[in-house]
């Protein structure tokens, strides 16, 4: 089992970025008026940030790394490596980190590498990015997290076009000898891989003129296959038994107390879905924050988007104790287990 304990590592900062844009799922044109307030009773989605054409996930994760970066003081020359996890890169290639990695000015001495994830991506980068740290070869480093994944998804589609927002994270580490440990629980079940997915655009099925046709898959579902497919009752039926076994697995390993830990940040998939677990493993809802009703469902960046957005008071004012869960996408999950002590946490930035 993928059990890691990784000692050395301190969270210093996090910040994230949205798009300006802002779209209501009551104004979304294949919803009548009842079918536009279950969707949000159900999903809790009210409302999501979209990304215009020219904004990449790249741009919003530089902004709010240049941001926490600043904030924070850092010299960029110090900083070591750079993680960038996204399912919506700027380019095939070269990778985006690379890119990221000299626009925000940091030095040649810097390792850069790209991670493919998304729902999971956030809770899986914290594992490689500390793994690197945790050894004190490398001093400090950034993990961002991000995607603009409205950008894959069909305008004519009611399961997947009003439940995805846009955003973007970054996450500042930093080596601390005898520091505090993260603690993780990882799994995959490829198996599982076409309950999520966009069929055409990789090398295994290249763009042709069949990847543009527009095909009616149900009342209300219409998308080409280059635009995603969400299997929604699967992924849910997955989200409600991994996650909290996860969970239960990650505390009994590592012999946690999950009465002792301050708040549980899931990944923002669906509230409904959400609740299901928190119930399942007894967790107070004053422990469960969401931002889902205000951003939709964020891919890799809704964990650090939550914690900015509805813990940023008592991220900055008080000493945390932690558990995260992302699942989806792969399918992926894993959880982790982290303090944070008075951290450096900027507001939401906008762009």
């Amino acid at each position: 089992m993928a059990f890691l304990s990784i000692p050395n590592v301190a969270i210093t900062g996090i910040s994230a970025c949205v798009p300006k844009h802002e779209e209501f799922c009551s104004e979304f044109p294949l919803f009548s008026e009842d079918e536009s307030l279950n969707f949000s009773k159900t999903t809790g989605v009210i409302s999501r940030r979209v990304s215009s054409p020219e904004i990449c996930s790249s741009d919003l994760c530089y902004h709010a790394a240049d941001k926490l970066l600043s904030d924070l003081q850092w010299n960029r020359e110090e900083i070591d490596c750079l993680v960038f996890v996204a399912q919506t890169p700027d380019y095939h290639l070269p990778a985006t980190s690379p890119l990221l990695q000299k626009r925000l000015g940091l030095s040649d001495n810097c390792l850069a590498l790209d991670i493919s994830l998304g729902c999971s991506g956030y809770v899986y980068g914290l594992s490689v990015i500390s793994s690197m740290l945790s050894h004190g070869n490398i001093k400090k480093g950034l993990l961002l997290a991000g995607d603009t994944i409205s950008k894959t998804c069909s305008k004519n589609d009611k399961t997947t076009h009003p439940l995805f927002g846009d955003a973007g994270s970054a996450t500042a580490l930093e080596f601390e000898l005898g520091g505090r440990r993260l603690l993780f629980n990882l799994k995959t079940d490829g198996s599982g891989s076409d309950v999520i997915k966009i069929e055409d655009g990789g090398f295994r099925h290249p763009v042709n003129l069949d990847s543009f046709k527009e095909m009616k898959i149900d009342e209300g579902i219409s998308r080409n296959k280059l635009q995603l497919v969400l299997e929604g009752m699967d992924v849910f039926t997955f989200g409600i038994s991994k996650a909290p076994a996860n969970i239960k697995e990650l505390a009994e390993h590592f012999k946690l107390n999950l009465e002792n830990i301050d708040y549980f940040i899931f990944h923002q998939a669906n509230k409904f879905m959400n609740e299901k677990i928190r119930k399942k493993l007894n967790i107070p809802s004053e422990k469960v924050p969401y931002s889902i009703e205000r951003f939709g469902n964020t891919s890799c960046a809704t964990i650090p988007l939550t914690m900015v957005t509805e813990m940023r008071d008592k991220l900055q004012n008080n000493r945390l104790f932690h558990i995260a869960c992302g699942f989806g996408v792969g399918l992926s999950w894993g959880s982790v287990y982290f303090e944070t002590n008075k951290i450096v946490v900027p507001e939401l930035l906008e762009i």
